[in-house]
């Protein structure tokens, strides 16, 4: 029976790595390499670069790796004088060999000064290690914040006889290592937080404190260190007979050397060519997908066409830079919005048909759903569900509908958009950046919940991908990051700024750029700022809200929303922090920095907007919220 081309390839795969490590075992050692799990660094205090802490932060982590090499799993150091002192420490699993250890220290203080950069203080945890600094003297002193909880996500059948031994089990571990020697006992509620702290009904499952850290598994996942020497060789092998007819160790390898390698690349070869034609398969048979998922949304333009009344005016929701949108009526009796866009766009039909795919993959209950798509002659047209109540600016901006959002609805707003640029970085199968967030791209469903659209602008990363350039500057003034808006640079973090800037809007109710003081700040950012600094952030208000709101809720908002829109990217927070920060108290927010564009006079930066370097010009920022709108191809 005939294997199938991909069983054949691993089948290769597999001989060809066995030979390998057959071939080499004998002669090379495997470098354990640091497995990450976590980090934190507050950037409540943090450090210039090039200063006193820094030299010192660097020697101390250099000094803590030139001391991994002994036969120790926990040393400490410090580093400095007076307020530039660093102190520092790591910690070895006791199971590991010096060799696992050292090399798992020296990944770690590389690691963790690209996570924390400018931090003065930071802890990261690993599999193998555990390292931690702090301008603060904190050696015998028990910590057991921040904390993280790791979850093996895999539930046990019998949940409370599995949680009995689980407790028992780890409770007399610990009374065990307490009662090892005297100085351990002071950490003995270090431990027994962390086990009490630890996943229920789970296979498993750990708890990380700075100074303990407790976990268990349904297997093994530590070294017992059992393994003995070989019993030594009582007699001694027969001595190698001397004759004219022996052939050298040389002579047998300049035989045998060719044909293995001549061998092992003949069967590479023949697995590359295996490979390739599975490749191949894939490739088609993803092209076939995407081309059903096409014809499965198109809609032809007589349909479209007598779902809108032609086009009436009377159907016309709204309009733009990229075209017109219109309510439409399906022959199902099915409520639609069509969105037409212009015919000046250029954009190609391939670009047109990728950009619907992409959509068409987008699954959240705060993203507007697209339905379909029309791509006849000149016509390119999207066909999106119908949001009955327009978009979240008609209801902030127009009198007659704005007291219709109360406290608890624009709180509501708040969490859900999070939740769907959550979803846009992390969550869906692709890592989309919007790059167009604002409050008309905003639609609000019956229930007044929210959803994200026009996904125009928006560009797909890859999964390792942090950030992307553009000479084409397209979006909104008063919603874009300032590295975007100035260099082209876009990431989540822009993402976040454009979050930011909504959260401000929502709870101001005007528009960024909606109003100007000749004695104070000229816009929403620097109006927020203000408040901040003076302490009156429940003044920055929308007065129509007057008594309704949750104190607590509206400062936290605040607070989020000048995080986001710090000028440097790194300090805003991710949404999955941001998300996390909305739903839970307990998380300690860091105070923010000052926003960017931060100014009290009309003095503008300037925006590039040629993309042509020859025919570069720099232009005033804009004071309006006219949208630039590039469909194209990204």
């Amino acid at each position: 029976m005939e294997l199938p081309q991909p069983c054949r390839f691993n089948l290769c795969l597999t001989l060809l790595v066995l030979y390998f490590l057959i071939s080499f075992l004998s002669h090379t050692r495997t470098e354990a390499v640091a497995t990450y799990l976590y980090h934190n660094c507050p950037n409540t205090t943090t450090f210039i670069p090039n200063s006193t802490y820094q030299s010192n932060l660097n020697h101390l982590l250099i000094y803590l790796s030139s001391n991994a090499i002994r036969d120790v799993e926990f040393y400490n150091a410090t580093a400095g004088n007076s307020v530039d002192t660093v102190y520092g420490l790591f910690l070895c699993r006791g199971d590991l060999p010096t060799d696992t250890c050292q090399s798992c220290i020296a990944d770690a203080t590389k690691d963790i000064v690209q996570r924390c950069p400018t931090e003065r203080v930071a802890v990261g945890w690993y599999d193998e290690c555990m390292l931690r600094y702090s301008d603060q003297y904190f050696f015998g002193s028990m910590v057991t914040n921040p904390n993280v909880i790791l979850v093996n996500t895999q539930n046990i059948s019998d949940q409370a006889r599995f949680d009995q031994l689980v407790s028992a089990t780890m409770n007399d571990l610990a009374s065990g290592i307490i009662n090892l020697s005297a100085g351990a006992k002071k950490f003995g509620t270090c431990l027994q937080s962390a086990i009490q702290n630890l996943p229920s009904g789970k296979q498993g499952g750990r708890v990380l404190f700075p100074s303990c850290i407790a976990r268990f598994e349904i297997h093994p996942f530590y070294l017992t260190g059992n393994t003995s020497a070989p019993p030594p060789m009582l007699v001694p092998p027969p001595p190698t007979p001397k004759g004219k007819s022996h052939i050298s160790s040389l002579t047998i390898i300049a035989i045998v050397a060719p044909i293995i390698v001549s061998g092992v690349l003949f069967f590479m070869g023949y697995c590359f060519l295996i490979r390739r034609k599975a490749s191949k398969t894939v490739q088609k048979e993803n092209a076939a997908n995407e081309i059903s998922i096409v014809e499965s949304l198109q809609f032809d333009f007589a349909t479209i066409e007598a779902a809108t009344n032609k086009f009436s005016n009377d159907n016309k929701l709204g309009e733009g830079g990229f075209g017109q949108v219109y309510k439409g009526i399906l022959p199902n009796g099915q409520e639609i919005a069509v969105k037409r866009l212009s015919r000046s766009s250029g954009q190609g039909a391939g670009e047109f048909k990728n950009e619907v795919v992409l959509v068409a993959k987008l699954q959240h209950r705060n993203l507007v759903r697209l339905l379909g798509f029309c791509l006849e002659g000149e016509e390119k047209i999207l066909v999106y569900e119908f949001v009955p109540n327009k978009s979240l600016d008609y209801f902030l901006y127009e009198p007659e509908r704005h007291g219709k959002l109360d406290w608890s609805k624009r709180y509501k707003i708040i969490g859900g958009i999070a939740r769907g640029m959550l979803y846009l970085h992390e969550d869906s199968r692709l890592r989309i950046i919007h790059r167009d967030l604002k409050a008309s791209n905003v639609l609000l469903d019956e229930d007044m919940s929210p959803k994200i659209s026009d996904f125009g602008m928006a560009k797909v990363f890859g999964v390792d991908q942090t950030q992307g350039n553009t000479n084409r500057i397209a979006g909104t003034f008063g919603y874009m990051s300032p590295e975007y808006a100035m260099h082209g640079q876009f990431s989540t973090k822009s993402d976040v700024y454009s979050f930011g800037v909504l959260i401000l809007v929502i709870l101001s109710g005007k528009k960024n750029t909606s109003f100007y003081q000749s004695d104070g700040p000229v816009d929403l950012l620097s109006f927020a700022w203000k408040h901040w600094k003076d302490g009156t952030l429940l003044e920055f208000l929308d007065p129509i809200l007057a008594d309704s709101y949750l104190r607590n809720e509206v400062l936290r908002c605040l607070h989020i929303g000048l995080l986001c829109v710090q000028e440097n990217p790194v300090d805003r927070p991710t949404m999955a922090s941001i998300v996390l920060m909305l739903n839970s108290y307990s998380i300690t927010l860091p105070s923010p920095q000052n926003p960017a564009y931060f100014r009290t006079e009309q003095s503008m930066p300037l925006v590039e907007l040629e993309s042509n370097k020859s025919k570069r010009k720099l232009m005033p920022w804009s004071i309006n919220e006219a949208s630039i709108t590039e469909v194209y191809p990204r």
